[in-house]
C-alpha cells in the first residue's frame, strides 16, 4: 500500500484527523507578535504555535513581512521578536523548533538591497522568500530573481498561485518554470480559501510539478482552523506524495 493510499484511507471530514507531520517544517507564517499583519499578541502567538504543533509540525520558520511602505522590519527587529516568542514557547515545554527568515516584498528597495549585497534573512540552503503584488507583474521580476541567483541565493516565489498576472500569462509562467526558482504554495489555496480561480491555478501548478515548498502562511487562528478542510481535497494527497523540500529544511 502506498503512502497516498494510507492517507486516503484516513481521509475524513472530522477536523481532528488532519496530520501535517509529513511536512515536518512549515516555512511560511507570521507568528511574531505585532510586527506585521500576523498575530498581534504573545498570547495569540503561543496559542497558534500550539495549534500547529498539534497538527504534527516539528519546525516553524516564521517569515514576517519586510515591505518598505508598510512593514519596515529589520533583521534586528525580527531577531528580537523571535527571541521573545521562543522564550514564551520554551515555558510551555513544546517540542518544536522555531526559527525566522522574512517574506520580502519585491520592489525597488528590495532590488537595491540585493544589488548592494546587503545580507538577507534566509532559511534552508540560502533560500530567500519573495512576494509581489497580486494584480500587476513587477517590471523587475525576472531581473530581481536573476540578481538573487547571482548573489548566491535560492529564490523562493511566495504563493504564486495567488497572483492574477501570473494566472493570465502562460509565457511568464513557463519562463519562471525554466529558472532555478522554487515555487511555494499556500496549503489553504487548494481549499478555495482565497478564491476558486486561485484554487484552480494552484491545482495547475501541482499538476505541472512546479511546487517545491508548501506553507501555512498562518496569520491568525482563523487560518489555522481553515487548514482542517485539507483532508477533503484530493490535491492535498497529491502534495503529500510530491517530492517537496519541506522535510529537508
Amino acid at each position: 500500500m502506498s503512502l497516498l493510499d494510507i492517507f486516503k484511507k484516513r481521509k475524513s471530514k472530522e477536523a481532528s484527523n488532519l496530520d501535517l507531520s509529513w511536512m515536518v517544517a512549515d516555512m511560511h507564517s507570521h507568528l511574531i507578535p505585532g510586527i506585521d499583519d500576523g498575530v498581534q499578541s504573545m498570547e495569540e502567538a503561543v496559542a497558534l504555535v500550539k495549534q500547529l504543533h498539534g497538527l504534527g509540525l516539528r519546525k516553524l520558520i516564521t517569515t514576517p513581512h519586510i515591505m518598505s511602505e508598510f512593514y519596515r522590519n529589520t533583521p534586528e527587529i525580527i531577531s528580537s521578536g523571535l527571541e521573545k516568542l521562543s522564550a514564551a514557547i520554551k515555558s510551555e515545554n513544546l517540542d518544536i523548533y522555531l526559527n525566522a527568515a522574512a517574506e520580502y516584498y519585491l520592489d525597488e528597495v528590495f532590488y537595491e538591497k540585493v544589488e548592494k549585497n546587503e545580507p538577507l534573512l534566509t532559511f534552508g540552503k540560502n533560500m530567500v522568500l519573495v512576494e509581489t503584488g497580486f494584480l500587476s507583474k513587477p517590471h523587475i521580476l525576472i531581473e530581481a530573481f536573476f540578481k538573487l541567483e547571482m548573489a548566491g541565493y535560492q529564490p523562493v516565489f511566495a504563493h504564486p498561485e495567488r497572483y492574477l498576472y501570473l494566472q493570465q500569462d502562460a509565457e511568464l509562467l513557463e519562463s519562471l518554470a525554466e529558472r532555478n526558482i522554487s515555487f511555494q504554495l499556500n496549503l489553504l489555496s487548494i481549499t478555495g480559501y482565497y478564491s476558486k480561480p486561485v484554487k484552480k491555478f494552484a491545482e495547475k501548478l501541482i499538476d505541472k510539478g512546479l511546487v517545491k515548498l508548501v506553507g501555512t502562511d498562518c496569520h491568525n487562528m482563523r487560518y489555522a482552523e481553515a487548514l482542517n478542510r485539507l483532508p477533503q481535497e484530493k490535491y492535498y494527497y497529491k502534495l503529500i506524495s510530491s517530492n517537496l523540500l519541506n522535510p529537508s529544511l
